[in-house]
């Protein structure tokens, strides 16, 4: 079992503050559809924060790659973590509310699990994952109950495409792993798949949003892109790979517990959303799902020993 890293309260803190980042990320992407189409939204998040890391890699000095290797995976990146995701996730909350979409988004490790089961070698199923699996699929048919029996058919397919952006995201995490063996730095892949994302959604924004037609946004839907593209996008990496770096997989992995509450607070607070009783019930599920992967579920129901070396 893999052994978890010390983290100081200063990087718990960090940990806190990146989930209310990533959380912002569905506020800020809700107001800015209110005005703006999801491809612009997409086009405009990706561009802001390709700047903002260019910048970031310029004062530190890293270096930036050119060899048409790298950047070939760079556009695999941006294509299954950016482009197919975000364009997923934002037309979806033109239909559902933004914590609701946080929460389906919750399940991209389970999704994670299985396409690393399927498609390498070294990430098998366990008795833990499996069970992680069951309860997350088990959260998504209860969160998905009272659409299912409604007449809104956009509204399911929207649930349907947050979670074909969970699959985006669990496919983005086997790929990305190439970048390792490449001694591509975090940092710098994220530069490269936001910039390669930028240069893929030029084409699509022009053609389907037309954006030169579209009304110059308020100083509130900028500032919403703003937030989305500098906050929860370039700083929020910056500060996961410090978190990665410092704590390990698996305390960093407990952001993904806490974005879904940020993302619902925020909807409440500032949106007027009202989630439903099943999406808060659904949410409990995917949530046992997620604390059973690693076995943490079974520890702190004081099945510790049941769970070793799964």
């Amino acid at each position: 079992m893999q052994k978890t890293q010390t983290m100081r309260l200063f990087d718990w803190a960090l940990l806190l503050f990146l989930s209310v980042l990533w959380g912002g990320s569905f506020f800020f992407s809700k107001l800015a559809l209110s005005a703006l189409p999801p491809f612009t939204v997409v086009f405009a998040r990706v561009a802001i924060s390709a700047f903002a890391l260019f910048v970031y890699l310029r004062a530190t000095r890293q270096p930036i790659p050119t060899t048409m290797k790298i950047w070939a995976a760079f556009f695999g990146m941006g294509l299954l973590n950016n482009l197919i995701p975000f364009s997923l996730l934002f037309w979806g909350q033109t239909q559902i509310a933004s914590g609701l979409a946080s929460i389906l988004n919750a399940t991209t490790p389970i999704f994670s699990i299985v396409v690393a089961h399927f498609l390498t070698t070294e990430e098998r199923m366990t008795r833990n994952k499996v069970a992680g699996i069951v309860f997350g699929f088990m959260g998504v048919l209860v969160l998905m109950s009272s659409n299912a029996l409604s007449s809104h058919e956009l509204s399911l397919l929207a649930l349907f495409a947050c979670l074909g952006a969970a699959l985006s995201y669990g496919f983005a995490g086997v790929f990305g792993r190439r970048f390792r063996r490449m001694g591509i730095t975090p940092a710098t892949s994220a530069f490269g798949q936001t910039t390669a994302t930028t240069l893929m959604m030029i084409p699509i924004v022009a053609f389907v949003d037309a954006p030169w037609h579209l009304a110059m946004p308020s100083g509130t839907i900028i500032a919403a892109l703003l937030g989305l593209g500098l906050l929860s996008t370039a700083l929020a990496y910056i500060i996961f790979f410090h978190i990665l770096a410092v704590g390990g997989a698996i305390n960093s992995s407990l952001v993904t517990l806490l974005i879904p509450v940020s993302a619902i607070f925020m909807g409440r607070m500032f949106l007027g959303e009202i989630l439903l009783i099943n999406h808060f019930v659904g949410m409990v599920l995917i949530f046992m799902g997620l604390l059973s992967i690693d076995g943490r579920l079974f520890r702190l129901l004081g099945g510790g020993s049941a769970a070793r070396g799964q």
